[in-house]
C-alpha cells in the first residue's frame, strides 16, 4: 500500500518558502507545504489544503512538477508517492501555525543540511523549471540508501 502525498514548493524569481515542521512527520526540518491525500479531495485540492492549514496562504498559480517514490527499509513505514507542485503565486501572508514556521531563503542559500537528504537531488531541477520523477530508499527516515532522479521532457 502507498501513501499518497503532495508537496508545494513556493517560490518567486530568487527565493523560497521552506517551514520548520515543529511536529510529527519530518520535524525539525525544512521543507515545503503538503501532506496527505484525503479519500474526497483531488491532489490539486490535498495541495492547497495542507499549504492553507500549514503557512496560512493559498496557492493561485502551481503546476504539478515531479512525482517522487519513497522506499524505507525499516519494514514499518508505508511506501510513499509525491506529488510536487510548483508554486509561483499565492494570497495571504505567510505565518506560522501549529505545524510549521514559515520563513523565505535566498535560493543560493536553501538549508539543505537541515532537510531532507533526497531534497537537493530535485529541488535544483523545480528551480530551473524543469519536470522530473525520482525514486529514493531509505533505512529509516535519515539514512538515505539510493537515489535515481531523471529530468521528464
Amino acid at each position: 500500500m502507498q501513501k499518497i502525498l503532495t508537496l508545494c514548493i513556493v517560490h518567486d524569481e530568487g527565493r523560497v518558502l521552506l517551514g520548520m515542521k515543529k511536529r510529527g512527520f519530518g520535524a525539525d526540518r525544512w521543507n515545503g507545504f503538503g501532506g496527505k491525500v484525503q479519500p474526497d479531495e483531488t491532489i490539486e485540492q490535498a495541495a492547497i489544503r495542507e499549504t492553507q492549514e500549514e503557512a496560512n496562504i493559498t496557492p493561485t498559480k502551481m503546476d504539478l512538477v515531479g512525482k517522487l517514490n519513497f522506499k524505507f527499509q525499516d519494514g514499518a513505514s508505508e511506501e510513499m508517492e509525491v506529488s510536487v507542485f510548483s508554486v509561483t503565486d499565492f494570497d495571504g501572508i505567510p505565518s506560522e501555525t501549529e505545524e510549521m514556521r514559515p520563513h523565505w531563503f535566498n535560493k543560493s542559500e536553501v538549508p539543505y543540511d537541515k532537510m531532507w537528504a533526497d531534497d537537493k537531488y530535485w529541488l535544483p531541477l523545480l528551480f530551473a523549471g524543469k519536470k522530473f520523477k525520482g525514486v529514493f530508499e531509505y533505512t529509516d527516515y535519515n539514512i538515505m540508501l539510493s537515489h535515481e532522479v531523471e529530468e521528464i521532457i
